[in-house]
């Protein structure tokens, strides 16, 4: 059986006007969702948090994805949070008690640009944990997701994936432009050796914490056209699901006028 990351279609790809409309359609479908689910649409009723992880390869979209998500939310309405390395005080704790004090409660809505699953990549291809440790924090985090969703908060997860001489390119073309070089870093460059074990990695993560209640949505990023839209248009789906199969009646989408 294929592993669902191999299966992923690169060669997909969009056109700059096309890519811009639905970009700018989908954005007004968030903003509207956005304030639906904060209670500022009627019924005025506050819905269940939001939450929203990016992961993927180095140099594969992530913030300029993040960029186009919230570029039509008011700042007051989303955080995002950017992922790192954990500190010495959080490596004292459970690997997921650092997350928690940014889960988005009702009404809310959270960006994770990383997350808790550097735990099944960095860590497990660097060496920080064993496979039995591996094996365990993945029962945790579907343990911990499953918690979530029970208690309001809806998750959606995006795998953005490039191939290593999209990469490559990438890379170079940072490293040719002083406005982007502060982007590119040794462990970068080291990481893409690493790309084998990263991919079994991937595969194992996927396969292991792809679950109905926190799907993963692989997104082909090769194009960053394609790759934009894929995600507005996705997480616009996965949000309406969502909040339909939790017997909210959610609004039609509206067009410029309404939502200005």
């Amino acid at each position: 059986m294929t592993n669902r990351v191999d299966g992923i279609d690169l060669s997909k790809s969009l056109g700059h006007d096309e890519s811009e409309k639905r970009i700018l359609a989908a954005q007004r479908r968030l903003m509207q969702l956005r304030l639906f689910t904060a209670g500022l649409l009627p019924p005025a009723d506050v819905g269940p948090g939001l939450l929203v992880l990016f992961e993927g390869f180095d140099a594969a979209g992530k913030g300029g994805a993040i960029r186009r998500l919230t570029a039509s939310l008011d700042p007051r309405h989303v955080r995002v949070v950017p992922i790192g390395p954990p500190t010495p005080e959080e490596t004292r704790h459970p690997f997921l008690w650092r997350f928690q004090s940014f889960i988005p409660g009702r009404g809310g809505m959270t960006v994770y640009d990383r997350s808790w699953y550097g735990r099944l990549l960095v860590e497990r291809v660097d060496g920080l944990i064993d496979a039995a440790t591996v094996k365990r924090s993945a029962a945790e985090i579907v343990e911990f997701e499953e918690m979530l969703v029970d208690n309001d908060v809806t998750i959606v997860k995006f795998w953005l994936h490039i191939s290593d001489h999209e990469q490559l390119a990438r890379f170079n073309d940072r490293a040719s432009d002083p406005l982007k070089q502060w982007k590119l870093t040794p462990d970068d460059w080291a990481n893409r050796e690493k790309r084998p074990a990263y991919l079994q990695a991937l595969r194992d993560m996927v396969d292991a914490t792809d679950h109905a209640h926190a799907h993963w949505d692989l997104i082909a990023a090769e194009d960053k056209h394609y790759a934009r839209v894929g995600v507005l248009e996705s997480l616009s789906d996965r949000w309406v699901h969502d909040l339909e199969r939790r017997g909210i009646t959610v609004p039609a989408a509206q067009g410029s006028d309404y939502l200005g």
